[in-house]
């Protein structure tokens, strides 16, 4: 079964004969399809969460530009393919295993939804390539499924195996559009009632007009704030903001 954890921890995957290889299991049990807010993307959410259902094994690419949400959708993936399924998954950054060696990607198709982040970090080597293109011809044998996310659709890749391009560019591509400005206020919102903070509507609009627009800094941002207002014991006012923040 994955990992359900709110950090970056070290798992082994065996592969080849008997070998192990340390990876970086991305799986947060607060990134599920329940709190994936954005109005924008609810129709991505909605066939992602469909595929899921399918009686076929669907693979399938998420495609957008950083911050829109595909990291948190193949985690939302992952837990309700097990938690409503009862399968086994696995989530990985690609920009991660490409600092092992490609033997990162043998033994993956063991679990039976395997989501691959950033595909736009496969190292252009042709042992890589040769890599994804057996792991994906294995999980399709399988009858596994895989997911992809990427900030551009594989056709705009230079591949370097015909057969490795073929099959990606097969696969549906869900996109995923920029959040607007409400729903990077709902997120915010909804994510400081989680840790019990309060965060007023004018508080929120102060750090929407000052904060980088992607999710993960805002995000980051709030957990600052939060551990900032624990440890002063203060509300979270635009005054208190600035001063944690240096706006």
């Amino acid at each position: 079964m994955a990992k359900e954890v709110n950090s970056d921890v070290s798992a082994t995957v065996s592969v080849g004969e008997g070998q192990q290889l340390p990876l970086k299991v991305r799986l947060r049990d607060e990134a599920t399809f329940d709190n994936f807010h954005g109005e924008r993307n609810r129709p991505a959410c909605e066939r992602l969460q469909a595929s899921l259902g399918a009686s076929e094994p669907l693979s399938l690419i998420l495609c957008g530009d950083q911050g829109v949400g595909k990291t948190h959708l193949l985690n939302a993936a992952c837990l309700a393919h097990e938690s409503r399924h009862g399968g086994s998954s696995l989530c990985l950054s690609l920009a991660e295993a490409a600092q092992l060696s490609p033997q990162a990607l043998e033994g993956l198709d063991q679990f039976d939804l395997v989501a691959l982040d950033d595909l736009d970090c496969l190292p252009a080597e042709k042992a890589w390539e040769e890599a994804l293109l057996h792991l994906y011809n294995r999980v399709q044998d399988a009858g596994h499924r895989l997911l992809f996310a990427v900030r551009e659709p594989p056709a705009s890749h230079d591949w370097l195996l015909p057969d490795l391009a073929s099959r990606l560019q097969s696969l549906p591509v869900i996109q995923l559009l920029p959040p607007r400005d409400e729903d990077r206020r709902a997120l915010l919102q909804a994510r400081a009632a989680r840790r019990g903070l309060t965060l007023g509507p004018d508080v929120v609009s102060f750090i929407l007009r000052r904060a980088p627009r992607d999710t993960a800094s805002l995000l980051a941002i709030l957990e600052q704030l939060d551990e900032a207002s624990l440890q002063s014991r203060r509300r979270l006012t635009i005054p208190f903001v600035k001063s944690i923040l240096g706006w």
